[in-house]
């Protein structure tokens, strides 16, 4: 048996389509029911965390991180939109750059630019 990759992410929502809308308008992914994301190929870390981690929020079961491209303009337009974008200087490693945001209903999304 071979796996060739994640085929979806679902996950329950207060009010799915209101969340689906926000995740087209502010990362631009092709997200609800019907929705098919085609993303560009890359590595996908697939990794368990200690239940006592404190790498992200500790009531949360997981964390989604999203490779980007050109960071910098994401956040300045995701705070123009009024989304708190968390940045730390620790954060820029030689794995790349991370910023963390959330989404309308708490989930941690971490949003990672590969090094150049």
């Amino acid at each position: 048996m071979t796996i060739s990759g994640i085929g979806g992410l679902f996950f329950r929502s207060r009010d799915p389509e209101a969340r689906a809308a926000w995740y087209r308008e502010h990362l631009g992914i092709h997200a609800g029911q019907d929705g098919m994301w085609e993303q560009d190929a890359g590595m996908t870390v697939f990794a368990p965390f200690p239940a006592n981690s404190d790498y992200f929020d500790a009531e949360q079961p997981f964390m989604l991180n999203l490779r980007v491209t050109e960071l910098d303009e994401l956040v300045d337009r995701l705070e123009r939109a009024g989304i708190a974008v968390e940045q730390r200087p620790e954060w820029d490693t030689e794995y790349g750059r991370f910023v963390r945001i959330h989404d309308p209903e708490g989930l941690p999304l971490e949003l990672w630019e590969l090094p150049s």
